[in-house]
Parts: structure tokens; C-alpha cells; sequence
């Protein structure tokens, strides 16, 4: 096990190299999965969004009418909608399937890095460190734990990469063929990927010239195939917000639900979640994972093969991650220069860097261990300076994974049973109308409608977020209003069938502490803060007593019929 020489690596250590490298993706998912344990009420925070809509394959008549709902399975990619609508014609629910895919995409993810890194250099042990880098990264993160589209990049990207490093034109068709599916970005970054690589390999023999160009054709023709209806979608939402658009909504701001602009120039480009460069929880932990600092040490140890004889055995392949790294950061450029038209930037450089700095940080620390163990070869006893060796190293590199909170999964845990059970019971075509957090929730745990929520307040097509912002409005307004007639027109107009608010929520002081009111609309709840200091009374407040249906812990929901036959 401990043997690192090429010459001697033999399938026995293969099998033994690859078996643990999937033992440590079983590991992080169980870890992740063992988090979720219990717990009656629970979805991970994205699947609220990019998951729950998917339970009208079990039951179609689930959100009729349903405006958030309609938005966020239209700009599903088809290949992840169909992925999820497959297994619920098997009656697997698609909140189920969303906990169970984060290990089995960690377990395929970590299978063709093992593979890349073995093109790059068949050496089992770097294959086994790069997969044990990559799945610590992938795990710092909510990415591959949230099964929406960008978990399923990682696998698919790097089957992409492994069957292009072993000139397979089918395999490679068939990735690209996926990532448009599921991730269509991806295919940006696969298309360049494949023109730059062929691109410095045109001088190879006749033999690989003819298969490389058959690889480049496949993916032209399949890139521009799956990525043409996206180009000449003309969504129901309307247009994507441009640059100037958005620099005017609060939404796009630190603290917003989609936070881009901040007036830290550092941030924005470097570390920015969706507008920075860099991966961001790279920075932003109380430490700086390793693979960072092997991953930028392995171009200096390939200037002294001498010092480090195992370099000599890297092939051309590893020109793969510079390839990687190139077309990364143009697409990122090119994405802020259309701003938005592409989505966020950070998607075309952070996914990239996850995988290339635990590859060559692999590569990095194997090519030391080999230069260490040829040293420690000439001692005796070497066996227990070695394993002793391996042991620090492993510490060494897992230390991001020793923290609490690893695997990060930032799952939403429901408090409030009585509540969904409530909602769950009304009939499906039920609206639920709420300013507070909670509400976000009862989508996902009642399968019942709601009229606005914060986490659905989503800023990229105008059409949608024009219509969610004015229901907002109508219903800060609503909710303080003096004025009984116009509850009355905002209930009739929205057909709400449920108004739920927290207690204390119609209160000056309310008003005042709550930040996420101000972040729905601080103009609007500006206006009802005045009217409030003022001595102007909700008319809610008077109304309460009688239509009060339901009221557990801080929350109070109101009957909207009761609230019409006042």
C-alpha cells in the first residue's frame, strides 16, 4: 500500500487505491445524510425552490395556479426535470430521491476524478489523494449536497474530461450531450475545453488528428444542439434584467436574494459567492483548505524532476488543467461583460477551480511522498517511518473536514409540525398569504400554495420579479392597512384563503426590528413605519379575536372569508 513506484503499481492497488477513494465519498455522504436523521420536517434550503415543484409528478394537482411554482419548473433544464420526474413514475418522491442523490453524485464524482488523475499519472495513491481532496471541497460547500443542477456538474464534467483524455468521441458526445441537460453551462465550458485541448495537440500523428477532429465536430454539433433552445428561448417571464437594471434593486445587494454588487472591489471579483473568481469558502473559513496550497505548488515541483523522479512519469494529459483553468477564466470575463446573460460568472471559474486544485494537489503531494519514501528507502525499518509519514500527511490534508459543521448542508429543519400538518389538510387549491420567514417553508412540508415568500423572490426575469415584488407591496400594505375595504380588495384580488403573521407583527416596534420586512420592500414598509408613529391602527389588529383560526407558538393565521364578512 504504502509503494508509490510506477514500475510496480499493480491492479491490486488499483482496486485498493480506487475502493477507498469510494469509501471516503460514501463516508462524506452518509455524514451528510446522518445530519438529515430524524428529523420529521426537512428539506435542504435549495430544494425549496429547485425540488419541491416537482411533487405535481406525484400529484398534478398540487399549486394550481401556482405562480412561484409555474416560474421555477420553467427554468428547470430539461434533462434534471426529467431525471427527477422518471423515478416518480416509481413513486419515488422527489423530496426522497433530493436526499439520497447527494452520496450516489459523490460516489460517480469521485469515480472519474480517480480515472482523470490516472490519465494524468497512473499512480493509484494520487488518484486516491485527488479524490480525497475533491470530495472534502465538494463537501465545504452546498453545492453537491443540494442535487439541483450544479451537483449534477461535478460527475458529468469530469466523465466530460475523462473520456476526452481517452479520445473517446462517444463518451465525450454523450457527457457534453448531459451537461446540456442538466447543467448547460457546462457546455460552455466542455466546447472550449475540447478546442483549446485539440488546439494544441493539431501536431500529434495522423492517427489522433483524425480522431481528434471527430471529437471537436461531435462536440460542435452536440454543444450547438443542446444550448439552441436556450438561445432562442423567449421565456414567459419576460427578458433577463441587464446590468444597469439591476444595479438599481436592493435584491442584488449584500444582504438581497441575489447579492452580486458590493463596494468591496475585492470581494466582487475574488470572493464574491456569485460574482467573485474564487471559490468562496476557500477564504472565508478559519482556514484555507490544502489543496489550495498544493495544487499552486505542483507547477514548481515539475521544474525539478530530478528532486521529484515520479514527475517524469506525468504524461501530456496534465496539460488538461491548464486547458481547464484558460477557457474558465475567459467564460468568466465574458459572463460579467454580458451580466447576467449568462448567469453568475462564478460559475464558470469556481466549479473548475474545485476540481483542478484537488487534482494537482493530489499529484503535488504524491510526487513529495515518492521523493520522501525514496529517501527513507535507505534506512531500515522504513516500514514505520513511512506509515507514520502517511498518517500526518492524511491528517494533514483532512483537517478542513475535522470542524463541526463538515459536511456542510445548510438544510431548513421544520419547528412548527402543527402548522404544515394544519395547511396539509385544506384543500390543495388553498393560498396562504404571510410577510414572515416561515412561510418559505410550507411549499415544501404542507404542499400547499403561498402568495410571495422571500426565498422565491428572484430578480433575473423581469416579468416574474415585477409581478412577486407587486404582490409584496399589495400585501405590506394590506397587511397595515386602516382601512377595511382595502383588505377586503387585496383578499378578492389574490383570492387569499389564509393570512398567517406572527404576534407582535402589526407594532411600531415590530415594524422597526424587522429586517427581513425592509428587505421585501423598504419603501412600502418605510410608509407603514410613518403611519404606525403616527397612531394609525392595522385593521387587522381589531379583527384578530374573531378570525383567528389557528395560533401556535408566535404565529396566528387568519381566516381570509372571515376577514371578507367583517
Amino acid at each position: 500500500m504504502l509503494n508509490l513506484s510506477l514500475e510496480k503499481s499493480s491492479s491490486r492497488q488499483v482496486r485498493l487505491y480506487l475502493g477507498l477513494s469510494l469509501i471516503v465519498a460514501i463516508a462524506c455522504g452518509i455524514g451528510a445524510f446522518a445530519k438529515a436523521w430524524g428529523q420529521e420536517y426537512l428539506i435542504q434550503d435549495d430544494a425549496r425552490s429547485h425540488v419541491v415543484w416537482m411533487l405535481r409528478f406525484l400529484d398534478p394537482e398540487l399549486f394550481p395556479n401556482d405562480k412561484i411554482i409555474d416560474y421555477f419548473q420553467s427554468v428547470a433544464p430539461l434533462g434534471y426535470a426529467n431525471f427527477y420526474k422518471v423515478f416518480s413514475m416509481f413513486g419515488v418522491s422527489p423530496l426522497l430521491l433530493n436526499q439520497i442523490l447527494p452520496t450516489i453524485l459523490g460516489v460517480i464524482t469521485t469515480g472519474f476524478c480517480f480515472g482523470v488523475c490516472w490519465e494524468i499519472l497512473p499512480v493509484p495513491m494520487a488518484g486516491f489523494l485527488s479524490t480525497l481532496l475533491l470530495n472534502q471541497n465538494l463537501w465545504l460547500k452546498d453545492d453537491l449536497i443540494t442535487a439541483t443542477p450544479r451537483a449534477f456538474f461535478y460527475p458529468l464534467f469530469l466523465a466530460f474530461l475523462y473520456f476526452l483524455l481517452r479520445r473517446s468521441v462517444i463518451g465525450v458526445g454523450i457527457a457534453i450531450a448531459l451537461l446540456g441537460g442538466f447543467y448547460p453551462q457546462g457546455v460552455l465550458i466542455a466546447v472550449g475545453v475540447v478546442i483549446v485541448h485539440l488546439f494544441w495537440e493539431r501536431k500529434q500523428a495522423d492517427p489522433i488528428r483524425n480522431t481528434n477532429d471527430s471529437i471537436l465536430i461531435t462536440a460542435l454539433v452536440i454543444g450547438s444542439f443542446v444550448l439552441f433552445p436556450y438561445v432562442i428561448n423567449n421565456s414567459q417571464w419576460g427578458d433577463v434584467i441587464n446590468l444597469t437594471q439591476a444595479k438599481t434593486l436592493p435584491e442584488f445587494y449584500p444582504g438581497g436574494r441575489a447579492s452580486f454588487f458590493t463596494d468591496k472591489p475585492l470581494d466582487f471579483w475574488l470572493t464574491g459567492d456569485r460574482s467573485g473568481f474564487f471559490p468562496q469558502e476557500w477564504f472565508r473559513k478559519s482556514f484555507i483548505p490544502p489543496q489550495v496550497f498544493a495544487g499552486i505548488l505542483l507547477p514548481v515541483l515539475l521544474k525539478y524532476p530530478a528532486r521529484f523522479p515520479l514527475a517524469q512519469k506525468i504524461s501530456r494529459s496534465i496539460l488538461i488543467l491548464p486547458e481547464l483553468l484558460l477557457v474558465s477564466t475567459g467564460l468568466f470575463f465574458l459572463a460579467h461583460f454580458l451580466a447576467f446573460k449568462l448567469h453568475h460568472p462564478s460559475r464558470y471559474s469556481q466549479h473548475s477551480l474545485r476540481m483542478i486544485m484537488a487534482i494537482a494537489g493530489g499529484i503535488a503531494v504524491t510526487l513529495i511522498l515518492d521523493a520522501i519514501f525514496r529517501k527513507i528507502n535507505e534506512k531500515q525499518h522504513n516500514i514505520f517511518i513511512k506509515s507514520g509519514l502517511v498518517v500526518l500527511v492524511f491528517l494533514g490534508l483532512c483537517y478542513p473536514s475535522l470542524t463541526n459543521r463538515f459536511p456542510i448542508t445548510n438544510n431548513v429543519v421544520g419547528e412548527i409540525p402543527l402548522l404544515y400538518e394544519f395547511f396539509a389538510i385544506q384543500p390543495k387549491d388553498t393560498l396562504i398569504a404571510s410577510l414572515t420567514d416561515e412561510v418559505n417553508n410550507i411549499p415544501a412540508f404542507s404542499q400547499r400554495s403561498i402568495l410571495v415568500g422571500s426565498e422565491y423572490l428572484l430578480p433575473y426575469h423581469q416579468d416574474y420579479y415585477t409581478g412577486m415584488k407587486q404582490r409584496t407591496e399589495a400585501l405590506i400594505k394590506a397587511q397595515y392597512s386602516p382601512n377595511l375595504a382595502e383588505v377586503k380588495r387585496f383578499i378578492q384580488d389574490y383570492k387569499v384563503d389564509f393570512w398567517m403573521i406572527e404576534e407582535n407583527a402589526l407594532t411600531l416596534g415590530f415594524v422597526q426590528q424587522d429586517d427581513s420586512l425592509k428587505k421585501l420592500s423598504s419603501t412600502v414598509t418605510a410608509k407603514v413605519e410613518e403611519n404606525l408613529k403616527n397612531g394609525q391602527k392595522p385593521i387587522l389588529e381589531s379583527l384578530t379575536d374573531r378570525c383567528t383560526v389557528l395560533q401556535f407558538q408566535n404565529y396566528i393565521i387568519l381566516d381570509a372569508n372571515c376577514l371578507l364578512n367583517s
